[in-house]
């Protein structure tokens, strides 16, 4: 039997107008990203202008953010389609979409890192539901386009959440590791899939933020 390794490049978007704003970005507050964000991205367009990836396939979750993100990449990987799927996007918020932070607080101000069986707010998704959406997304992504390399134009959580899913820490440790992806950075995942085998993850690098020193550089 022979084994195709898919490789997987999440890339978290660009700094958010909802960041800016601070308000939260879920399907109605999200309202793309910022122009610092734009930058942000650009860097990375031309960091892989110079070594790109390869790409064959180009994701992104149906946010904004994401699919402004996936935009500004695409031409430097060969004018890929940008395919939305809505299994990448952050967590859910529910009710409170939209609002300000201070207002989220002022409302229900739940600790989901203390809690992570409780959802954000009514109608939105506890850590422990994201979690296994994500894990349940990536998984699906690595094995439909097996022997590829796919980028993914996504969300810190979702990042991060890589890491929770692929790493088997346990969910009781999401409070301890604190873990936070930078706007625009890469993390790297290798995907060995063989038939009849689980999948095996190796991280091959996490957070790469190398192209943001060029921020500065005139575009």
């Amino acid at each position: 039997m022979s084994t195709a390794t898919t490789r997987l490049l999440l890339v978290r978007h660009g700094e958010s107008q909802a960041q800016v704003d601070r308000v939260v970005g879920g399907p109605v507050g999200c309202t793309g990203l910022s122009d610092l964000g734009r930058r942000q991205v650009r860097t990375l367009a031309r960091r892989w202008q110079r070594h790109g990836p390869g790409a064959d396939r180009l994701l992104a979750s149906t946010l904004p953010r994401a699919v402004e993100t996936a935009e500004i990449l695409s031409p430097v990987l060969g004018e890929l389609k940008v395919e939305q799927d809505g299994e990448l996007c952050e967590l859910e918020p529910g009710e409170c979409d939209g609002l300000s932070w201070d207002d989220y607080q002022d409302r229900w101000g739940i600790d989901m890192r203390a809690d992570p069986y409780a959802p954000l707010s009514p109608g939105g998704e506890s850590v422990a539901d994201f979690l296994l959406r994500v894990g349940r997304a990536l998984h699906r992504v690595a094995v439909d386009h097996a022997g590829s390399t796919v980028v993914v134009a996504c969300h810190g959580g979702v990042v991060d959440g890589s890491l929770m899913c692929f790493l088997g820490l346990p969910l009781q440790r999401v409070a301890d590791l604190d873990l936070r992806a930078t706007n625009a950075a890469v993390t790297e995942w290798l995907v060995e899939i063989e038939p009849g085998r689980a999948p095996r993850w190796t991280l091959r690098r996490y957070n790469d933020t190398a192209h943001l020193e060029e921020l500065d550089a005139p575009e």
